[in-house]
């Protein structure tokens, strides 16, 4: 990418402070080519000292030349956002939203008539490059749009296109799926202490153990259930402690939770 090619982040929170990181580091776009728009002027003197990008009080002010409009807001504010940039929106600006529930088509509808829109869900370890990203382009964004959309967010971490209609699931599961993760190692952790090992001693044995399973199912293409039988021998532990699990409900509250998330964004949208 060259300076050319300007991208406009309209909200300087963690998210988009994340995005903004993660293009930089990966090379993808240079820090002359970005602008961000943040009301708070505590953030917008860290994001500039921090990454060098220019950064405005105002959305307007950062969409001027900008190829790409990335929306980092909340859902809650994201049709007063619209509103108030649309009249300054540059002709044929790709605008990409990562707003959970908000669909494309309610984009459209409050932009300019062939505004091209794709949606994201990216998740929080985008923060630290292994974010996973799930992309899906509006009625009026091309094949080729979305997969430049996809590239973008490939440099945070992990990025896939999908049609639309998939994303509430998604967003339930690798959206929402980073609080859950992190309970279930805070409640492993306290289970350690409660067997008196110390505190960081159990955080660290959860969460290693947690990445060392991931990129075991990831690196060996396994069925989880296969890696389930692999650790689990005949009248042991981990049969033992497997049926705890499943006498307290632990798949049925995790399919729960996925349901209300899932829910729960459609009453966003």
């Amino acid at each position: 990418m060259t300076d050319a090619t300007t991208l406009a982040v309209i909200g300087g929170g963690r998210m988009g402070e994340a995005i903004v990181g993660g293009l930089l580091a990966a090379e993808f776009v240079p820090a002359g080519a970005i602008a961000v728009a943040e009301p708070d002027v505590a953030r917008r003197d860290v994001l500039a000292s921090t990454y060098g990008v220019r950064v405005v009080s105002s959305a307007g002010a950062a969409l001027r030349g900008a190829a790409t409009v990335l929306l980092a807001v909340k859902p809650q504010v994201m049709d007063a956002v619209v509103a108030d940039l649309a009249p300054a929106l540059p002709p044929d600006a790709l605008v990409v939203s990562i707003a959970a529930g908000v669909s494309c088509s309610r984009l459209e509808s409050n932009l300019p008539s062939g505004t091209a829109v794709v949606r994201v869900m990216p998740n929080t370890p985008a923060l630290v490059g292994q974010a996973m990203s799930v992309v899906s382009g509006g009625s009026e964004a091309t094949a080729e749009q979305a997969e430049y959309v996809r590239s973008l967010f490939a440099a945070l971490g992990e990025a896939i296109v999908l049609e639309e209609r998939y994303q509430d699931a998604a967003a339930a599961i690798s959206g929402s799926g980073p609080a859950y993760v992190a309970l279930f190692v805070d409640a492993l952790s306290r289970a350690g202490v409660r067997h008196g090992l110390p505190r960081q001693v159990a955080q660290q044995l959860a969460v290693q153990t947690l990445r060392g399973t991931a990129d075991l199912i990831d690196g060996t293409g396994q069925h989880p259930e296969q890696l389930v039988d692999a650790v689990s021998s005949p009248g042991g532990t981990t049969i033992a402690a497997l049926e705890a699990l499943e006498a307290g409900g632990f798949r049925a509250a995790l399919a729960a939770a996925v349901a209300a998330a899932v829910k729960r964004a459609k009453e966003l949208a």
